[in-house]
């Protein structure tokens, strides 16, 4: 019993990535607003400048739309008080769905040193999202991300995905969006969570602007 158990969220995700497959075909859901246009310019009192990802990271990211933005008070001087990622999903199916930072991290020379699930307060009410420290070498940087998308907040990724396959069979909606604050830790890691939870309060409302009516 102890191992079925210890095997449990992998099941969970393999039989998803199967049942998903034989979903039928779902309604692509276009944004009713740019995010570059919803998600403001200035955010917890800093300046933002927009970035652009390689033809090839959005080959293989595969989201419909998405902005990814630097913070600060010295951005031209390539320094940033953290950045944002959104990634839009219009529709999602098997081999095109949402990645999770938590897999994208070690890729790009990043490891987790610590994970929490942290309620966070917004218009609508009090989210629940994903915190996790990260360290490459000497560098630490707090991450605070989350899916939003068909009315939801949502951080638990099985939770995620169940929630997923059941709006593609009852609603034929999947479109989902993936939310990423990296703020670095340059004095103390709770002064670079308090940053990045004052962003998350701001951005939350904003992308459910952009996002297509519940």
């Amino acid at each position: 019993m102890s191992r079925l158990l210890a095997w449990g969220p992998a099941l969970i995700l393999a039989s998803g990535a199967l049942l998903l497959r034989g979903v039928g075909q779902q309604q692509r859901m276009p944004l009713r607003r740019p995010l570059e246009e919803v998600i403001p310019l200035r955010l917890a009192d800093r300046p933002g400048r927009d970035t652009t990802l390689s033809a090839d990271e959005i080959a293989v990211v595969g989201m419909t739309s998405y902005l990814l933005r630097r913070y600060g008070a010295d951005l031209d001087g390539e320094g940033a008080d953290f950045s944002l990622y959104v990634g839009y999903y219009d529709s999602q199916a098997s081999g095109r769905t949402i990645h999770s930072p938590r897999n994208c991290l070690p890729g790009a020379g990043w490891e987790p040193v610590g994970s929490s699930m942290v309620a966070v307060s917004a218009e609508d009410g009090v989210a629940m999202i994903s915190r996790y420290l990260i360290a490459r070498g000497t560098d630490r940087a707090v991450v605070l991300y989350w899916y939003q998308g068909r009315g939801r907040v949502t951080a638990n990724e099985y939770a995620v995905k169940w929630e997923l396959l059941r709006d593609a069979a009852l609603r034929g909606r999947t479109e989902e969006a993936l939310v990423r604050i990296v703020v670095p830790v340059l004095t103390t890691e709770d002064r670079a969570f308090d940053l990045a939870v004052r962003v998350a309060r701001s951005v939350i409302p904003s992308v459910f602007r952009a996002l297509p009516e519940a």
